[in-house]
């Protein structure tokens, strides 16, 4: 576990070097846009932003778990998580890469319903899906 953790905060200081755009696609995984992101809400999908903190107490998708790739991500590896169980994994935008990395992650540790929304927070906010904002009433739903 520990070399996990420093494979991951090797690869998130690599990436805000890194100007250039999100992949397309991620394998083991399905690229979904924004209107298909909202269905999977709309059906009780696990929506996980990997963004810092900051950027999560800026706004968020509402009712997702907040789980910064550089810290918390690593949970989900964890073997007791349901592997059947979707997750609709988001950062920022199309030129954000932590939800790449987020979503090859979650589908080396074998989850089998990875859905990697690329357009992220900023597309979800543009159609005016529900919004969540701050972190006060928004429980955290992983510990280690």
């Amino acid at each position: 576990m520990r070399g996990l953790l420093v494979v991951l905060l090797c690869a998130v200081a690599w990436l805000p070097a890194q100007a250039r755009e999100a992949p397309l696609a991620v394998d083991g995984a399905i690229t979904v846009n924004v209107l298909q992101a909202k269905y999977l809400y709309d059906r009780g999908a696990l929506f996980i932003d990997v963004r810092p903190s900051r950027e999560w107490g800026w706004g968020h998708v509402r009712g997702a778990v907040h789980l910064d790739l550089a810290d918390r991500f690593a949970a989900l590896a964890m073997a007791h998580w349901p592997r059947h169980m979707p997750l609709v994994i988001y950062c920022d935008s199309e030129v954000c890469l932590r939800s790449a990395l987020a979503s090859h992650l979650a589908v080396s540790w074998g989850y089998e319903r990875v859905f990697y929304f690329r357009g992220g927070y900023f597309a979800w906010q543009l159609f005016d899906f529900p919004l969540g904002k701050g972190e006060g009433r928004e429980a955290m739903a992983i510990s280690e």
